[in-house]
């Protein structure tokens, strides 16, 4: 079976490639593959038409191919709350939680995951247009397979290609750890407007008729996830290997600090209350026009396994 990501080189969804790499998959009976697939959006088609059977990805993109929510289920959480972190050029001098450093300046953003930065610019009364955020992605290498965008952002930071960026935790901690950048707001950890922390998650995500047709394998995705999880707040150097055979060597040499950071928020619980946050920030921003329905999406059948 195939798992898509929309990032690799990244903490954003790795507890679904060590559910992968550290064999849990595979103890549960399933022979699991990691695929990288860019963007987001792209990670939902490829489920929704059958050419992946788990998504590890942000909860809120799932409308982009399920519209309305209709036929995607979420099996757990990958981490709480949203992993967005705003970084911005170190010359400029920019103070930790001065968002408005923004106007006038490039800020890359990959696609389905600007509309949170755009959302969050609102917030603080910023208006893109208006204030001439100009926000897009950044300049592609010209052989994009195994990109990381976070990671390529931050090069093109330093490229001087854009002024800032809004992105995973490792490209974030790139431009931190080389000096190139400045961490402008971490949205995990309470940064900026308190309704940010609730406009999405990482999910391990699947088909509606997966679920129906072969629960046994739905449950032990469940099982794997939450295996992934637990090895890794028993021992979170484990991810050094698992970034050993995907990540270039610099970005190998952090993921075990990020993924210690990120420990407290490993929960595979997804509670009515972060989906119905999700779910209303998925329709301010235009992405559906109603919300979705918890018990319709989330696989509450296999809540008990979130505690396992």
């Amino acid at each position: 079976m195939k798992v898509v990501i929309p990032d690799l080189v990244s903490n954003s969804y790795f507890p679904a490639i060590a559910a992968v790499e550290l064999g849990c998959f595979k103890e549960e009976g399933i022979d699991a593959e990691l695929e990288l697939i860019f963007p987001v959006d792209k990670c939902y088609e490829a489920l929704r038409d059958g050419r992946a059977d788990f998504v590890g990805g942000s909860s809120h993109s799932a409308p982009s191919a399920f519209p309305e929510w209709k036929g995607v289920k979420f099996l757990g959480a990958l981490a709480q709350h949203t992993y967005w972190f705003l970084v911005m050029r170190s010359d400029l001098n920019v103070k930790r939680g001065d968002v408005s450093a923004v106007k006038g300046r490039r800020i890359g953003a990959a696609p389905m995951i600007d509309i949170g930065l755009i959302e969050m610019l609102k917030e603080y009364g910023i208006d893109p247009k208006r204030d001439n955020v100009q926000i897009a992605p950044p300049p592609m290498p010209a052989n994009p397979a195994g990109v990381s965008f976070g990671v390529n952002a931050a090069k093109a930071m330093e490229e001087g290609k854009i002024d800032g960026y809004w992105a995973n935790g490792m490209g974030a901690q790139v431009a931190v750890e080389r000096g190139s950048g400045t961490m402008v707001l971490d949205a995990r950890r309470g940064d900026g407007p308190a309704s940010l922390r609730g406009y999405t998650f990482g999910v391990l995500a699947t088909r509606a008729d997966l679920v129906e047709k072969t629960p046994g394998k739905a449950a032990a995705a469940v099982r794997a996830l939450v295996k992934a999880q637990k090895a890794l707040k028993a021992d979170p150097n484990r991810a050094t290997k698992i970034g050993e055979k995907w990540f270039p060597a610099f970005e190998a040499s952090l993921i075990a600090k990020l993924i210690e950071r990120d420990l407290p928020y490993y929960d595979p619980t997804i509670s009515k209350g972060t989906f119905d946050d999700m779910c209303k920030f998925v329709q301010t921003v235009g992405l559906t026009k109603g919300v979705g329905q918890y018990e319709d999406v989330v696989t509450t059948q296999f809540s008990d396994l979130w505690k396992a």
